[in-house]
């Protein structure tokens, strides 16, 4: 079965730094983009950033433009998120998914079509 695995979270000061991880199994994973969500306490699940299935466009939510850059290993099955700058808004549970359509175009960000959610690795940024 497709599984979706994040890790890399855990807490970080504000203006510091944290790399995560999305590995994929199950799949062929270079037909899907894949997407970065996050959903703090109290508040609905957000896109935060995507990546197209070769790699080739990536996008941002404009609160994390010029401080996140996504990437991906198509080799390894992996997706990472490197975030920069972090700061006390962006502390949520973060996870990954994979767009339903394989070889999609265009990025969505609709929750709705992604699925293989993972579990989530929790990010906290203190001040």
């Amino acid at each position: 079965q497709v599984q979706l695995v994040e890790s890399g979270g855990g807490l970080v000061q504000a203006g510091g730094s944290l790399r995560l991880s999305c590995a994929a199994s199950g799949l062929t994973f270079s037909k899907y983009a894949i997407g970065w969500f996050r959903q703090a306490p109290g508040k609905e699940r957000e896109p935060v950033a995507g990546i197209s299935w070769s790699g080739g466009s990536t996008y941002y939510t404009d609160s994390v433009k010029g401080r996140f850059t996504i990437s991906r290993d198509n080799s390894e099955n992996t997706v990472y998120l490197q975030m920069n700058n972090l700061q006390p808004e962006d502390t949520a549970v973060y996870y990954c998914a994979r767009d339903r359509r394989p070889y999609s175009s265009g990025w969505s960000g609709n929750l709705a079509d992604f699925g293989s959610w993972g579990q989530g690795t929790q990010v906290t940024v203190s001040s």
